[in-house]
């Protein structure tokens, strides 16, 4: 009976003293939260896409409220996050929704393979063993890199080996293009109406390109020649459109013998 006491006091004294100590230790090793930090998390949706160029939420909304951040970079929660945010950190609201368009054409009909690949199945793998598994080292490498990384499932191989964007669940993140090693992804605005180049290949004029892939751009210059407004120049070996020019005439498009030029929400 004794010992019974004995030890229910120990144990009781030891539960004071160990309380005494967390509490002690508590205010000691206190981290004051900053209210600023914790109203921008409260804002955005959890997703921790790396969208905004942060890891995660935690990381972005601690910069935005360290003003080191934009307020506006959350591509993920959309127009309502997007304003939320700015109104606490007192600045103008940009929003322009945006989603991801492949510069691909080069299907598993039309662009010649280079042979059987059989090692790590990886976009990247393949990129940085042989450059591509397609006899254009410019065109997609088909192995899903890019569905890897979306955390909004807005992105799938289809048959034809290429990637088919799902434009209702794409938040226009940008994570896909920046692991895709072929750099055939890009962000548009959502509501773009513009002329944009499907193709990547930036190999100068020859008859290899064809050789190579069917659907490629030839470099005939027809579609810079055609362009009433001056929108269209060459840069890197493919036509390049400014934006700011082009108005959605679709010339180009017309005269393009190669079909490698489309009008965004045409």
């Amino acid at each position: 009976m004794n010992t019974i006491i004995a030890t229910l006091i120990v144990s009781a004294t030891l539960a004071l003293i160990l309380g005494f100590l967390l509490g002690f230790f508590k205010k000691v090793f206190f981290v004051p939260v900053d209210e600023k930090v914790a109203a921008v998390r409260e804002c955005l949706p959890g997703a921790n896409c790396g969208g905004c160029g942060y890891a995660g939420c935690d990381g972005y909304a601690e910069a935005v409220a360290a003003g080191i951040a934009p307020a506006d970079a959350c591509s993920a929660g959309g127009e309502a996050v997007i304003k939320s945010i700015c109104s606490l950190m007192g600045v103008e609201a940009n929003v322009t929704p945006q989603i991801v368009v492949t510069a691909c054409q080069g299907s598993n009909d039309c662009a010649k393979p280079k042979g059987y690949y059989n090692g790590v199945k990886t976009c990247l793998a393949v990129k940085l063993t042989i450059n591509g598994n397609k006899m254009c080292s410019y065109g997609c490498i088909g192995y899903g890199d890019c569905v890897e990384v979306c955390k909004f499932d807005a992105i799938s191989i289809g048959k034809n080996g290429l990637p088919v964007i799902d434009t209702e669940k794409c938040v226009g993140c940008g994570m896909c293009a920046k692991v895709c090693p072929q750099s055939v992804l890009s962000k548009v605005a959502k509501d773009a109406k513009h002329a944009f180049i499907m193709c990547n290949n930036k190999e100068p004029k020859g008859p290899h390109i064809i050789k190579n892939c069917s659907v490629a751009c030839i470099k005939c210059g027809i579609c810079e020649k055609t362009c009433p407004t001056g929108a269209i120049h060459f840069v890197n070996n493919l036509p390049a459109i400014d934006i700011s020019k082009c108005t959605n005439c679709g010339d180009c498009v017309a005269k393009c013998p190669k079909k490698v030029i489309k009008l965004l929400n045409k």
